[in-house]
């Protein structure tokens, strides 16, 4: 789902960075500075802030996101992990982690014009579930935009901010593809999110 309205304004009133949303920081920004009187958020505050944290960094709906939640309850071990597992398997994700785009935005326009690929298979659909062996890449007309191109090479070089996590690797050939090596974890989870306050928020 389609954030509307500055990123960074969503970005500061949260107080972290959610780098699938946009690039943009509110570190070094004055305006993130909490009011000296500021009064201490209730608990359902809390609880909606972390669930608001996936919408807006996966760029998920809300009824997508009780899915995925209804999805996760079914599977075994931790919902909350389970959760994080899934959001991160979208493709639109996985595109935007292999360092292919920019933003999850960019990814999921990327994806939904048909410029990715699943094993040299045209897959249009953001909310695909990758699954470990499957090969993500670009179309050769996607590979020619200067931007998408400056962004695979930039992420090619490695960097803090570009870090790919553990179940994905990057072609040493090919800058415009990768490959899902395992499931996703915790850990690979790319902004810090307290997903036992999500369930918390839709068990009331």
């Amino acid at each position: 789902m389609p954030v509307r309205g500055p990123r960074l304004k969503i970005v500061r009133r949260l107080g972290v960075a959610l780098p699938g949303l946009t690039r943009k920081s509110p570190r070094g920004d004055t305006r993130t500075a909490p009011p000296s009187r500021r009064r201490r958020k209730s608990a359902h505050r809390l609880r909606l802030e972390e669930k608001q944290k996936l919408r807006w960094n996966y760029g998920v709906s809300e009824r997508q996101l009780r899915h995925y939640l209804a999805r996760a309850r079914r599977m075994s071990g931790a919902a909350g992990e389970n959760v994080l597992a899934l959001l991160e398997r979208r493709l639109d994700n996985v595109v935007f982690r292999l360092g292919l785009a920019p933003t999850i935005p960019a990814a999921r326009q990327l994806v939904v014009h048909g410029h990715v690929t699943i094993d040299a298979r045209r897959v249009d659909r953001p909310a695909y579930l990758v699954r470990a062996g499957e090969t993500i890449a670009l179309s050769q007309r996607a590979r020619e935009t200067p931007t998408l191109s400056a962004c695979a090479e930039g992420s090619a070089q490695g960097g803090p901010a570009l870090r790919v996590p553990s179940f994905l690797c990057r072609d040493p050939d090919d800058p415009f593809a990768g490959r899902v090596v395992a499931t996703p974890t915790r850990s690979d989870t790319s902004f810090p999110v307290h997903e036992a306050l999500v369930i918390e928020h839709y068990a009331r």
